[in-house]
């Protein structure tokens, strides 16, 4: 068992101000997106529409769409797809996030050992204390590593999953610590959110993608300055916007897992039993690269980003220097030091 280094200071965090600030920060990325997602719909309707009336200036044409005297019929496709998508990727995301893992449902009937009921029962108080009006469903995975996760596209399809490493290397204090964390993500609605981000950056990037190829294989004889015009904008933006995607959906990330990490400290009412929980991972991972025999599978790497501990920044990927500039976790002193804690 890792032990938690002597050389930590533990002071009083501010969770409360932790949580309205990364609020703040949600809602901008969220707001972003959307801005991103209609402008490229307003894009491509703009282009449409200047090819049917060529003589007529793009800012004519712009606001005409907007004003709905010229039917935005690629914007409004957009949507409609997006709220599909989303839907039926909310649908089946709980039972991909499952996918190449053997696990087994914990409740009164299936609990069979003393820490199986002790799982539950933490659940159970977590609920009571975080006010949500349905229990979520609890899995353990039959996986010797240590994480933890949560899932689903409301509370009342919520669904938290837990390593059987996890729960056997961890006291009561830290498993209940880990699961107030997950418990969180549930009341903070992050999984709703970050699979709409998600959702959105992808259908982003294949509608721009199909009017690239279309511009720059369509011959635009007439009015070819104006051509040209909109042939550079999209060039940008082919380059530029799934940069800015990625680090939209990092920054969304890693805001939500340090306002879970807040949510614990504010339902378990102390700071140092998640800072010992998260040390005492990271340890294991680093003790046990060979052991566990980690991989980047297809699954894993959609769980990855749920999991509250991310193991490539315990050095388990060759690549890990460059997985920590693109992780959905912030650093795991980074995460200390909002927990208030210095090593």
């Amino acid at each position: 068992m890792e032990k938690v280094p002597d050389k930590l200071i533990y002071a009083t965090a501010d969770w409360r101000q932790t949580l309205r600030a990364n609020n703040r920060k949600t809602f901008f990325v969220i707001g972003m997106f959307f801005l991103i997602y209609l402008a490229l719909g307003m894009l491509v309707d703009t282009y449409i529409y200047s090819t049917h009336f060529p003589q007529a200036p793009l800012t004519q044409i712009f606001m005409g769409l907007v004003t709905f005297k010229l039917f935005p019929l690629v914007t409004l496709i957009m949507l409609a797809v997006a709220a599909i998508s989303l839907l039926v990727t909310f649908s089946l995301h709980d039972r991909l996030m499952l996918l190449g893992t053997e696990y087994k449902e914990i409740n009164p009937q299936t609990a069979q050992t003393a820490a199986e009921k002790q799982l539950y029962h933490i659940v159970e108080e977590l609920k009571i204390a975080a006010g949500l009006r349905y229990m979520p469903k609890v899995y353990l995975i039959d996986a010797d590593y240590m994480n933890a996760f949560a899932s689903g596209y409301s509370e009342k399809s919520a669904m938290l999953a837990i390593t059987r490493g996890l729960m056997t290397k961890l006291n009561r204090g830290e498993i209940q610590a880990v699961m107030a964390h997950e418990i969180s993500h549930v009341r903070h609605m992050d999984i709703k959110l970050t699979l709409m981000a998600s959702v959105l950056a992808n259908l982003m990037i294949m509608v721009l993608d199909m009017f690239f190829y279309n511009v720059i294989f369509s011959s635009r004889r007439d009015n070819e300055g104006r051509g040209n015009a909109l042939a550079a904008i999209i060039l940008v933006l082919r380059y530029l916007l799934p940069v800015i995607n990625i680090l939209l959906l990092l920054y969304l990330s890693r805001t939500r897992e340090y306002m879970a990490d807040a949510g614990s400290v504010e339902l378990v009412r102390d700071n140092q039993p998640l800072a010992s929980a998260l040390l005492k991972i990271n340890g294991d991972y680093q003790t046990h690269q060979d052991d566990y025999n980690y991989r980047q599978t297809p699954h894993e790497n959609v769980r990855r980003e749920a999991y509250i501990f991310d193991p490539t920044q315990a050095g388990i990927n060759p690549m890990s220097s460059l997985a920590d500039v693109f992780s959905t976790h912030p650093s795991l002193k980074d995460r200390l030091a909002a927990l208030g804690i210095k090593m």
